[in-house]
């Protein structure tokens, strides 16, 4: 077994996970990386959550809005630049910490992507001229159509892919380009890692963690996530925006809501958002679950028996 060991902290929105990360970081003497999509993104800061100027300068954090909005930025592009990155940080020190909510992103860097063939080019033409012609409905149904696995995979774990033009592109673009489901060529490939991980989950009962949410909210509402999502309003039809905290001001913006049902319905989509994000990280059979309020006493334990394990 590998002497790197990269802890991942896992978990829904507003659970507490930059806190323990700072703490583990703290205790190892360590980097983080964050894993969260959204807090890449500079123009992005109240409504992503990123970390407060105290908690930025209690670590050193990496993956913390270093892109803008306009630029693009896939998940295989954060898989690429976190894995150099971890190279790097471990021959400073062999444990480091990997933090957010992002399943696919935390799945990339800790188990990588599956190898897809090449498609003909004209495959591709075809297909962005009639989602051209009939929109998202037309990428959707014909996903539905040639791989109704994956589509019902899709809705019921992380349903917002659904309405994500270029992720919903490729998907129809493997199966019409191969003949063959999207989901045939998933889990063909296993990527080598220099690295053990080790898998911490943060959890609450359904009725704290929406108290939690409910609170964040109105929190960043205080701090200016209205005058932020006015400031990038003009440019609300970018991929980056199409995030719960933004589109519900922007309806605002629009004269389609009332402020304080923008706000409502704000918490009501994180929590929605929350119980995805619970969904998808509860079939990481590997990691270990522990309540939010847990002492990090408890899980520094964890992790050092996990290490002697590993190496006995």
């Amino acid at each position: 077994m590998n002497s790197n060991y990269l802890i991942t902290i896992i978990g829904p929105t507003a659970i507490g996970k930059t806190a323990l990360s700072i703490k583990l970081a703290q205790h190892f003497g360590c980097d983080i990386i964050s894993c969260d999509s959204r807090q890449f993104f500079k123009e992005m800061r109240i409504g992503t959550a990123v970390p407060n100027t105290e908690e930025l300068a209690a670590a050193q954090h990496h993956f913390i809005q270093h892109i803008s909005i306009f630029n693009s930025y896939s998940v295989g592009d954060f898989e690429t630049d976190t894995i150099a990155k971890l190279e790097e940080l471990f021959k400073e020190n062999k444990v480091q910490i990997m933090v957010g909510g992002s399943g696919l992103y935390v799945d990339a860097v800790l188990k990588g992507f599956d190898d897809f063939p090449n498609i003909d080019a004209t495959v591709r033409e075809k297909i962005n001229a009639k989602y051209d012609e009939l929109g998202i409905e037309y990428l959707q149904n014909k996903l539905k159509e040639l791989d109704s696995e994956y589509y019902n995979k899709i809705s019921s774990e992380n349903p917002q892919t659904l309405q994500n033009p270029q992720r919903m592109k490729r998907f129809v673009e493997v199966c019409l380009g191969t003949g063959k489901p999207y989901s045939s060529f998933i889990g063909k490939r296993k990527n080598q890692r220099n690295f053990t991980p080790i898998i911490i989950g943060l959890e609450a009962d359904r009725e704290k963690m929406y108290e939690r949410i409910n609170l964040r909210v109105d929190l960043m509402m205080q701090e200016g996530l209205l005058e932020e999502a006015k400031s990038v309003y003009p440019n609300k039809h970018l991929n980056a925006l199409q995030t719960v905290g933004y589109r519900e001001l922007f309806d605002y913006f629009d004269g389609k809501a009332t402020l304080d049902f923008a706000v409502e319905e704000i918490k009501k989509n994180t929590r929605r958002f929350a119980k995805r994000q619970i969904t998808w990280f509860k079939r990481t059979e590997e990691a270990k679950w522990f309540d939010y309020q847990t002492d990090i006493s408890e899980i520094v334990n964890f992790i050092e028996e996990k290490r002697i394990r590993n190496k006995g």
